[in-house]
């Protein structure tokens, strides 16, 4: 197996960044094991293991900090990232070597002290960030870090901002934080919090390396892999999925269908909740089989199945646990709807950026190649403004939705947009 940045597609600088941090963590480590008179002389071995000794004129960033952000646009692997790095620092030869059993465990989501909290919903709510800052402040049962990972620190709500953030200001000595955020812009993460934080910035992946990347792991064929890494725009994920996925073909083919259907203001309409009904039941379809499961887990915890006045009694009284768990499921849903929105609107956004870029004759490579021909035939027949009017019109909407406009009124505006240029 290779190594645990292996995955992590053209990002050399922060690999190279979260390599020398793992290296003086792992050296932090064998100083403290050593014994007081060790861990008070650890700048020369800190040093020569990629960190940077502190002192006068030294950048203390430049080894192993307690909290860190990586940012990024989306696809571009920030959460891959974040596992690595903790796969890194739990690896007992301090490399991410991807064979050992800390390095195993991190990766495959088993490691006891890593916690990798996915917001269900569209927010991450207070209780859940304290049971989770408690639950950190513990000693590390395999004795080298507790590993918190939160992707999608941008929907922390105001006040479990604030609970991280009194976390990372007096953390625990062996607690190390990693968020996942778009950017540190103050609507993505509180300008507090990034203060405290070491800043990991990604990049978006090159097609080249993203293709590469299927080819090798994946297995999947170089010419398909070419494909789905440019029409992807760099989302290593996305790429995966129209590579192997015949639905996930069959959804970005409807929605590049969009700009030609645009005949009159009724089409628009149509092409409108056409956009919205696909994202929902591509939400539907992915979020099931897991709701079903959970449904099924919760009954049988508080009794279902059995007999007896005390089971139902306990059913009975299974009410509001049931009825939190719906709302939970409902939330996840919505999410589920706006991410998968989301993709479709990134697809039409390239689109019409292959159309400027057909109109301004720029010598750039189209994002989808399969429907160039009609990217040209609305070059010519809207030139360079119209084209850049419709690109903005779809940038506008992500926006929207992003600012909680209802997806319905905003992809409804868009297509209107669209329609008359």
């Amino acid at each position: 197996m290779s190594d645990v940045f292996a995955d992590l597609v053209g990002q050399d600088e922060a690999v190279d960044t979260l390599r020398r941090a793992a290296a003086s963590a792992a050296a932090q480590l064998r100083a403290a094991a050593a014994g007081p008179a060790a861990a008070a002389e650890p700048d020369e071995r800190d040093a020569d293991a990629g960190g940077e000794p502190a002192g006068p004129g030294r950048d203390p960033g430049a080894g192993m900090t307690h909290a860190w952000i990586f940012t990024g646009p989306p696809g571009s692997g920030r959460s891959v990232a974040a596992r690595a790095f903790a796969a890194a620092l739990q690896c007992v030869h301090g490399t991410g070597c991807g064979a050992c059993p800390g390095c195993h465990t991190t990766m495959t989501g088993t490691h006891a002290d890593v916690r990798l909290v996915v917001p269900d919903g569209l927010s991450i709510g207070v209780n859940d960030m304290r049971a989770l800052v408690l639950r950190a402040a513990s000693t590390p049962s395999g004795g080298r870090w507790q590993v918190v990972i939160i992707e999608d620190a941008d929907r922390l709500t105001e006040a479990a901002g604030n609970a991280l953030l009194k976390a990372i200001e007096e953390p625990p000595p062996r607690t190390v934080f990693l968020l996942c955020a778009p950017s540190t812009h103050p609507d993505d993460i509180s300008v507090t919090i990034r203060s405290r934080c070491r800043v990991v910035p990604l990049r978006q992946p090159a097609a080249a390396a993203v293709a590469e990347v299927l080819v090798r792991r994946d297995g999947i064929a170089p010419d398909v892999a070419g494909w789905a890494a440019a029409a992807a725009q760099g989302h290593v994920g996305r790429a995966r999925r129209l590579a192997r996925d015949p639905e996930a073909r069959q959804r970005r083919d409807a929605v590049l269908a969009v700009p030609r259907r645009l005949t009159g203001v009724g089409a628009a309409f149509d092409a409108a909740s056409a956009l919205i009904e696909a994202a929902e039941a591509e939400a539907a379809a992915s979020v099931t089989e897991v709701d079903e499961t959970e449904r099924a887990a919760l009954q049988t915890a508080l009794g279902g199945g059995g007999t007896g006045r005390g089971a139902a009694g306990a059913l009975r009284g299974a009410a509001g646990q049931l009825k939190d768990l719906e709302k939970r499921q409902k939330s996840r849903a919505t999410r589920g709807q706006r991410d998968a929105l989301d993709r479709a609107l990134v697809d039409l956004a390239g689109f019409y950026r292959d159309a400027l870029t057909m109109a301004l004759r720029a010598p750039v490579a189209p994002v989808h190649t399969d429907t160039a021909a009609l990217a040209a035939a609305g070059a010519q027949k809207w030139n360079a403004e119209g084209a850049l009017r419709r690109l903005e019109a779809v940038l506008e909407c992500r926006a929207a939705i992003e600012a909680n406009v209802k997806p319905r009124i905003a992809v409804e505006a868009m297509m209107l947009a669209l329609w008359k240029g």
